[in-house]
This record gives structure tokens, sequence and C-alpha cells, in this order.
């Protein structure tokens, strides 16, 4: 097809008009935007690198579920569209120097999203506006006399006219940059703030060395050099203009970070008790060989390199930390012709993980299918220990609350569950793979992975929790039918036990009448007057169907049968009774009543009279499936230790029942019914599986067949125990 050479498609017209613009810029300006857009991308870098932390802080700090999910949420945005917010922030930034040269500055309109004062703006964006404006003040007031000159450089090499608001490097319209790039970010207007107070940390606080270098390479090719210079802020003050309460990375990529003086007196501590511990990593060479100790940094190379080849979860109990980093220091060192040693601290911060994880693997409470996959964490734990030593000494951690996140969650793993489908085991395997591929020296990936796993597990909580509470509130409702049952079984016996009866008002009494009785009692409560007058229509109904030689009896009945009737109707109707059987009833006590008002003679015999019969048992309406599991024979003394331990559990707490020899059941106390006295015990799901009474549970106790689980920090437990050891083995010494 021929091509007619006066059609320009259209993303080559707009390709050759961005180069016509930059052609009709002066080289230098070139040149200062480049310089520009290098510092400003390193800043917009160390905002993303520091925004998981500050945003795990925030949810850490949260008053609930609902505003720690809020921040999780946020941190999974953030990640997800942090390259396109870099990117569409330096391209707006270098459009900016294009327009320039495209219309008279003086006269362009101000950033629509800053100076919008309608009265249409929401609440948010006004809040959002006044944030923008504090930050754009604090720069003008800190750094406006070096921004003064910069913009009266640019306006004299471009020779136009140019006001703050206009110059591509002023605090407007960087802060428009940024609030343009984040427009698509689903996140609510307080984590919005958040993250402008991290954009005026990382980047914003520096502008007083991007407007120093911009003026720096305008003077060095006579763009007014004969301008007073502005004076230099001190790296203190520099400090100043950030948030001072945003948290410091726990390391810098590719660096070893500084150990303030709280950590380092505590691994101070630590490696004091370390002491007699040294010497288990050293190559096998002689003697004499003089040792020289390694880097930290070639350290963690050798680790990253073993990190490949951690076994698989079958070889597990094979792989010795100490003895595989041993055995390449031994061939480092037979490579160099010199012994090659670990540096005494990183070998005591190898010997304390060695240690921890040897506790942590021992720990009863760590259910044994998923030791061998935390048992893969070794490495990148020891990874971090050696980059951040606050690992030991700071609980909010987040490789150390990952660690102890994971246990948490697996505290209610069941022996029997099925691996290869379970979501959290998948989960914990997907955390421990993410770490074993991609974890080299940046610990931020730690605090990815906390948030994610957190997210992950907070959703599986709530779906747990509500099932618990609908057993909860299904074993409470069951407890309140069993003492509503009880006292309507007494109210029974009360009114029949020993009298002499028709068998039909018996069985109704017993099977529809009890109905009344227990929907009253469950509605209204036993002393209620709904319930007192439904027990009075009973008595009414049992008397009118004797005989009596009162002389008025028969007055009494007649006058006494019109309400009853009512009364019996009402109360049968608001328990849905079968009408049919009402009907029947009905009849049947009509004929009773009937033969009643014939008042045979004393030695007579009434013709088809009713089938009479003695009530002498109890009735009992409990059903079989409905008592306790235990005897009520079994008794034991107040003061048994067992039931004093039972007395000690409160809900929430978990404990695991040996069923068999081979078989294990891990539960949780889900509730205590005080009424019945039953304790309900729930798997991790939320689902009940298995119901005790306090005695039973004391007698369980007794035999061995319940374990308390310790539910405490894993890590923390395990340190505790190292430190104990270590203490014990220098008293020794």
């Amino acid at each position: 097809m021929h091509n007619d050479g006066n059609v320009v498609p259209l993303h080559k017209a707009a390709t050759d008009q961005a180069h016509s613009l930059l052609a009709r810029l002066p080289v230098i300006l070139l040149q200062v935007r480049d310089k520009a857009a290098q510092q400003l991308k390193q800043g917009l870098q160390e905002l993303f690198d520091n925004a998981d932390d500050t945003l795990f802080e925030m949810a850490d700090r949260a008053r609930n579920d609902v505003e720690q999910n809020i921040f999780f949420e946020a941190m999974r945005d953030l990640r997800l569209k942090r390259k396109n917010i870099e990117r569409g922030f330096l391209e707006q930034f270098l459009e900016a120097f294009l327009r320039l040269t495209q219309f008279d500055t003086a006269q362009a309109a101000l950033p629509r999203a800053l100076f919008d004062t309608s009265a249409s703006l929401s609440r948010d964006d006004m809040e959002r506006n006044v944030a923008v404006e504090g930050m754009v003040g604090k720069v003008l007031h800190r750094d406006g006399f070096a921004l003064d000159q910069l913009t009266a450089r640019l306006s004299t090499l471009l020779g136009k006219t140019l006001v703050e608001q206009h110059n591509p490097l002023g605090p407007t319209l960087l802060c428009e940059y940024f609030l343009q790039a984040g427009r698509n970010l689903g996140m609510e207007i307080k984590v919005k703030l958040i993250i402008l107070k991290l954009f005026e940390r990382y980047v914003l606080s520096n502008t007083d060395q991007l407007y120093a270098e911009a003026n720096q390479l305008l003077i060095a090719t006579g763009v007014l050099p004969d301008l007073k210079p502005a004076p230099t802020r001190r790296a203190a003050d520099r400090a100043a203009a950030g948030v001072h309460d945003a948290p410091a990375k726990a390391g810098g990529r590719c660096g070893i970070p500084q150990i303030d003086e709280g950590v380092q007196e505590v691994f101070a501590a630590l490696q004091e008790l370390l002491f007699h511990v040294r010497g288990s990593v050293a190559p096998t060479l002689e003697v004499s060989a003089q040792a020289q100790p390694i880097s930290t940094r070639d350290l963690l190379r050798l680790l990253s390199h073993l990190q490949q080849y951690v076994p698989a979860l079958a070889a597990q109990d094979d792989f010795d930390l100490r003895n595989q980093l041993e055995q390449l220091l031994t061939r480092v060192s037979v490579k160099s012709g010199k012994s090659r040693v670990v540096g005494v601290a990183d070998e005591d911060v190898i010997n304390l993980i060695a240690m921890l994880f040897e506790c942590i693997l021992d720990d009863r409470n760590l259910p044994d299918s998923l030791k061998a996959l935390i048992g893969r964490l070794q490495i990148p734990m020891l990874k971090v220990a050696v980059l951040d030593k606050s690992f030991f000494s700071r609980s909010s951690h987040p490789a150390r609350r990952l660690l102890n996140e994971i246990a948490a969650a697996a505290l209610g793993w069941g022996a029997c569950d099925d691996h290869e489908r379970d979501s959290l085991y998948l989960r914990i395997e997907q955390v421990v793979q993410r770490l074993l591929n991609d974890f080299v020296d940046d610990p931020a990936i730690f605090s990815e992975l906390l948030a994610d796993f957190l997210a992950f597990t907070h959703d599986e909580r709530r779906r747990s929790e509500l099932l618990e509470q609908r057993t909860r509130d299904a074993e409470e409702g069951r407890a309140r039918t069993e003492l509503a049952r009880q006292r309507v079984e007494q109210a029974l016996n009360q009114a029949l036990l020993g009298k002499i009866l028709p068998h039909s008002v018996v069985a109704f009494v017993q099977d529809a009448w009890s109905k009344v009785l227990l929907l009253t009692g469950l509605k209204h409560g036993d002393q209620s007057a709904e319930w007192h007058a439904d027990v009075q229509t009973m008595e009414q109904l049992i008397w009118s169907v004797q005989r009596h030689d009162e002389p008025d009896a028969n007055l009494r009945l007649l006058a006494l049968v019109p309400g009853l009737l009512k009364s019996l109707r009402e109360g049968l109707n608001s328990s849905a009774f079968d009408p049919f059987a009402t009907s029947e009833f009905f009849s049947e006590l009509e004929v009773l009543h009937v033969q009643l008002f014939e008042r045979p003679g004393r030695n007579s015999t009434p013709v088809d009279g009713p089938m009479m019969v003695q009530v002498q048992q109890e009735i009992v309406l409990r059903t079989a499936d409905e008592g306790l599991v235990e005897t009520a024979s079994v008794r034991l003394p107040e003061d048994d230790a067992a039931l004093l331990q039972v007395d000690q559990l409160r809900p929430g707490c978990w404990v695991e029942f040996q069923e068999d020899e081979d078989n294990t059941l891990r539960c949780k106390l889900a509730a205590i019914i005080e009424t019945t006295g039953k304790y309900i015990f729930v798997d991790r799901t939320g689902m009940k599986v298995l119901e005790h009474s306090r005695t039973g549970l004391a007698q369980e106790l007794r035999r061995g067949a319940v374990r308390m689980l310790d539910d405490t920090l894993l890590f923390d437990r395990a340190l505790e125990s190292v430190l104990g050891n270590l203490r014990r083995l220098n008293r020794g010494k």
C-alpha cells in the first residue's frame, strides 16, 4: 500500500514535538534537569523503601482490626503501584521542563490540585490541600532564599519571568507531580496523609541540596554568578526537616547498618555469655596457620550461597549450618592459602541463632509437622541478625515478629491435617520459599512478608471467630434450653407425682403442655407472670379431671372450664401444637368433664370410664444426646490438683488431647458454660470438636491425656531458654 508522505503517525508527531521542544532548551538546563531527576528518583526510592515499615508500625498501633486492615491494604496497594508512581512522577517532572518553552509562564495557570479552594471540594481534598500547603510553606521558609536565586537564574536563562509556582524544582510542582502520580492509590485520606509526610521526609527535606547543586551548575556557566550565595544548612537541620518518628530502615541495601548504643549494649551482654562457645565455626587446617577473619559482607555471601542449597523437608535433620559453613570456610582457606575464619561478633551471632533454632525445633508447643518447615528459616534469620543486631533486642523487629506470627498461627495445627491442601501450611511454605529465593541483604523483605502474613491470618482469624461465636451462641442456647427443661420437669413432677389421673391427661401434660411451659420459660423466664399463668393452667386442668367431694365442686368446675379451655387453646396455639391432636384432646376432655358432672354413686362404676394411671416415677424430658459426656456419679475433692488446674483455664487457651497412642487433637477452649458446667473446645477453624465437664476434664488431666500448650511468643521463649542455658554454662566454668 502506498503511504501518503503528508500523513504523520500521531505517536511520531508527539515524539518529534518533544525533540523539537528539547532542542529549544539550553544545554545547561538539561544538565540541571538530569541532575535533579537523579536526586529525586533516589528520594522516591527511599520513601517507598521505608513506607512498609511506617505503615506496619501504624498497623501495629491500630485500635481495632478494621483500622489495622486499612494499613495492611495500603501496604499492598503501595507495593503494587510503586513503579508506576515513580515513573509518573519523573515523567511529569521532565514534562515540566518542556513546558518552559511553550508559553509565557507568568500567565500560566497554577496547579489545579493544590490551589482549588472552591466549596465543592470534599473534606478529604481539603485535608490533603492543607497538608500540602503546609509542606510547601516549610520548604519556602527553610530554603526560600536558594529557591529564589534558582528561579531568578532560570528566568535569565529562559529570557522570561518565572515564578516559584512554575519552577519545575519548586515545592509546589514537586508536590503536584507526586499527587498526580499517586492519584489512583485506593486508600483512605489518613493513609494518604502519612504517605505525604514520607514524601516530605525523604524528598522535600533534601531540597537544599537540590537547589544548591542546580545553582552551582548555573553559576559555573555564568548565569548570575554575583548573587549572594544561600547559607548552607547543617546536617542536623536537614534531619530535623523530616518526620522524627518515622522508623529507620533495619539496614541499607548491600550495606551494614550502624548499631545504636542501646542495641550495642544488649549485644555486648549477649557476647559475654557466648564467650565459652566460640571456636565452633573454624576451618579444618593446621593449628600453625595464621587465622584471618572474613568480612561481614563476605560472610553474607557465603550464607547466601548456602541458602540456595537448604535441603528439602525430608533431609532437614541432616543439615547442620555450622558444619556446612565450616566446610565452606575450609575450601576458601585452601584456595587462598590463608586460614579464613569468621569474625568474633559474627561467630557469636551464628552460635546464638544455631542455639535458638535448636531450642525452637525442640519446642513441644510447635507441631512436629511444621518444625522442618520452620527450620528452613535458619539461614535467612541468621543473615538478618548479622545485618541488624536489634533483632535480639527489639521485640517488634519484623523478622522476629514473622517467626512469632508463624508459630502463633501454627499453634492449633493438628497432626492429621492435610498438608497438601491446607491454606495455612501452603502460606507458611510460600513465606519460607520466598525468603530462601529472594532474600539477599535487604531486610525490608521481612516487613513485606510479615504484612502479607498478618493480612492472611487476620482473614483466617475473622472467619474462625465468626464460627467460634456461633458455636458459643449455640452452646449457650442449648444450656438455656437445658435449664428451662429442668425447670419444666420440676413443675410437672410437682403437679403430677402421686396423683391418679386419666392417662390421656398425663400424656397431654407430658407431651404437649411441657412444650408450652418450655417456650414460656425460654422467652419470659420462670419467674414471669406468663410462666405462673401457664403453670396455673396446668394445675387447673389436673384439678378439673379429678373427682372432688366438696359440695360446690361442680359449680367451681362450671365456672372454671370456659377460662381453662381458652387458656389451653392459646397455649397450644403459641407452641404450634398439632391442630388435629388439639381437637382430639379437647373432645376427650369434654367427655371427662361430662362424666364428672354425672357424679355416679359411691359404689357404682361409670360405664366406659377413662383409663386411670397413678404417676409414681419422676418425669424426665431430657433426651439421651443432650447430657454431659461424663457420668454424673464421678466426684473429686474440691482441692484436687487437677480440678484446681482446670479452674485456671480461660477461654482462648490451647490444649492438646491424646486421643490414642498415635493421634493427638489440638483445640482451643472457646467457652465455659457456667450454667451447665460444660467446657467447649474448638479447632483452629472455630468448629466445635469436643466438650467436657469440669470433673471430666480433671480426670483427663490426672491420667495425662491432656496437656496445656504455651502460647507465649516462640522466639522470646527460645531466647529466654538459651540465655538460661548460657548462664548456667558460665557459672559452671
